[in-house]
């Protein structure tokens, strides 16, 4: 990479303002500047995008391995479910082996719908368990909760 110290840039901005001039020095160093901007706005995107091709080639060769992982113990499985079932259909010596018995299905409880008002709000809390421990189910305005502590007038 170019090694550009204090002194070359000091250099490189006095030929710039002898060759450029005062007054169009500031629009050409806007320009420059913008210019490099994009320039590596641009490296970086490539080198986002080689990352992510490389990534995604590692991602291939974990998925294709996987594959191979499940398709060797899918022919695993599938060998020794044959091996089995020849073992129960074939005569050993005289002893019969019997099939096994399969189970019926379990028999679900038909869904019933459990008919609540959607629309009516339910508290957390029930209500038997409120007025059992005395919890307050309503509340008070201000004026309200003053008048019922306000000292009471003997007449």
């Amino acid at each position: 990479m170019i090694d550009l110290g204090i002194s070359k840039m000091a250099l490189i901005g006095a030929v710039a303002l002898i060759v450029i001039g005062p007054e169009k020095l500031p629009r050409v160093a806007r320009t420059v500047g913008t210019l490099l901007g994009k320039a590596q706005r641009y490296v970086n995107d490539v080198k986002a995008e080689v990352n992510r091709s490389m990534e995604l080639d590692e991602l291939r060769k974990v998925r294709d391995s996987v594959e191979t992982a499940v398709r060797d113990v899918e022919r695993d499985f599938q060998s020794s479910a044959k091996e089995v079932e020849q073992a129960l259909s074939g005569d050993s010596g005289g002893d019969r082996v019997l099939s096994p018995v399969t189970e019926p299905a379990p028999v679900y409880p038909q869904y019933r719908h459990p008919r609540k008002n959607w629309r009516l709000k339910q508290g957390a809390v029930p209500q038997w368990y409120k007025g059992r421990n005395g919890v307050r189910t309503r509340a008070l305005s201000g004026a309200a909760r003053v008048a019922r502590h306000r000292p009471r007038k003997f007449n």
